[in-house]
């Protein structure tokens, strides 16, 4: 992937920082979510008092863009810290990765984490989640 296009979706993820409602862990996260025909879709983590009802921003991206039909991605950039501040690296959760999974080619899906738009690394999915449980796994 070139380094402006990585360096555009660090961007749009480090926005959604703002966005974020984070009341209980003031830990924000924004993801921008690349969808194989270019489109962006951008999403934050949405806390609840209940805890588990709360959303990731990585899923929140992607419901986003399967509840308008998207079901092909290339990548996902995914930034965080406390109190919106970028000071590591912010990996997708378990469960993100899981529904990473459900829809991306565990061989070719990038996850950028940056802490700005010069200091990022780029993984496979497969290297987040070793020997994943997908739809291949259910294909007869």
């Amino acid at each position: 992937m070139e380094k402006e296009l990585i360096q555009k979706l660090i961007k749009t993820a480090t926005d959604q920082l703002a966005y974020s409602y984070v009341p209980y862990s003031h830990f924000h996260v924004g993801a921008a979510l690349l969808a194989e025909d270019g489109s962006i879709y951008k999403g934050c983590n949405i806390e609840n008092a209940a805890y588990t009802p709360s959303n990731c921003a990585e899923r929140t991206a992607f419901f986003k863009a399967v509840s308008e039909g998207v079901r092909k991605f290339s990548a996902i950039c995914v930034v965080g810290g406390m109190d919106g501040r970028l000071t590591e690296y912010a990996p997708p959760c378990g469960v993100c990765r899981q529904v990473m999974m459900e829809f991306c080619d565990p061989k070719t899906f990038e996850i950028i984490l940056a802490t700005d738009t010069e200091h990022y690394q780029v993984l496979r999915l497969e290297e987040l989640l070793p020997m994943g449980f997908g739809p291949g796994n259910l294909a007869e």
